[in-house]
Formats: C-alpha cells, structure tokens, sequence
C-alpha cells in the first residue's frame, strides 16, 4: 500500500489522505466516498479529475486498516483486486 501511494503525484496522494482521513474521522460512511464490498471489505472512493483511485479497507479491532490500492480503469471493481485485498484482510485478522 505504501509503495503504491509513493508512487503516486502529490496531487493524488493528498487528496487519497484527505478522503482516508474523512473515513477515519466520520466512520461510517457511505456513498458517494465509501462503498462496502462484502465480507467486511470497503472502498475509499477517490477522483481526482479523470483519475478514479481505490483504496480497499477493512476495520478490525476498531481501527481502519487500509489493504490494498489502485487506478480504477474500468466500471467495476476487478476481482483480482478484490481478492488480494481478502487475503490481506485474513492476515490482518489472524
């Protein structure tokens, strides 16, 4: 997660933490910044002009863990990236 965000322009990586923080900070949320995705997995839900970034998440032990990040490119939220946020989320929890 952190490599991802690092490699992001300033632009983004600042308004991803500021919705993060909105998250952390408002918790719960709903649309249009958060969607849940079953299972106890959300999405931070960032645009930046053109640009539409994801950040999936979990909350355990009452405190947000952010799990995976990427571009969005398409209408739905891929599965692959899905699934490598679940198996993060199994090693967060265990």
């Amino acid at each position: 997660m952190r490599e991802w965000l690092a490699g992001l322009d300033k632009k983004s990586r600042v308004k991803i933490g500021s919705d993060m923080k909105d998250v952390q900070d408002r918790w719960p949320v709903s649309k249009p910044l958060v969607d849940g995705l079953g299972g106890g997995l959300y999405e931070v839900r960032t645009s930046l002009g053109k640009l539409e970034y994801r950040v999936l998440f979990c909350i355990t032990s009452g405190c947000l863990v952010a799990l995976h990040g990427f571009a969005k490119k398409s209408q739905a939220t891929p599965r692959s990236e899905i699934d490598l946020a679940l198996k993060r989320k199994k090693q967060v929890e265990s």
